[in-house]
């Protein structure tokens, strides 16, 4: 097997989850009824945080928007890395292993604290950086 390719499988995971997280979590309109209510008492209650006014929303809107950044960053880096490895294996390991614990840890956050969809796709990118890790290695042919 080929890390290169379950590095592109990655990048593209990255970057769906993106698009899913930022157009049906941050960008969307909450559910008429308790998730409408929700909203508007967030958005209602202003409090003074570090010298800065902010309300529950403007938490929320703000990590929901830096998680869409990450994740497309991610996506690109996965990418890039798929390149890399070809040449670099080897010296790449460490990084893939480093991903790989990121989205270990955050699989089972995200099925605490949100659903499913994000648990899965998290588990699935680890695997495929844990594919990525163990067949990545030296290129021994001369550049």
């Amino acid at each position: 097997m080929k890390p290169t390719l379950f590095l592109r499988i990655t990048s593209i995971l990255a970057l769906i989850f993106c698009a899913l997280h930022t157009v049906g979590g941050v960008l969307s309109k909450p559910a008429p009824g308790v998730q409408t209510f929700v909203v508007q008492v967030m958005k209602s209650n202003s409090f003074n945080f570090m010298g800065s006014i902010r309300t529950f929303w403007d938490f929320n809107m703000g990590y929901g928007l830096i998680l869409s950044v990450v994740l497309f960053i991610h996506s690109l880096l996965f990418w890039q890395l798929g390149s890399m490895v070809k040449t670099d294996g080897a010296r790449l390991r460490p990084v893939l292993a480093l991903l790989c614990l990121e989205f270990a840890a955050q699989s089972p956050i995200a099925g605490r604290y949100f659903f499913l969809g994000p648990a899965i796709t998290s588990a699935i990118i680890a695997a495929c950086l844990a594919i990525a890790f163990f067949t990545a290695r030296e290129n021994l042919t001369p550049a």
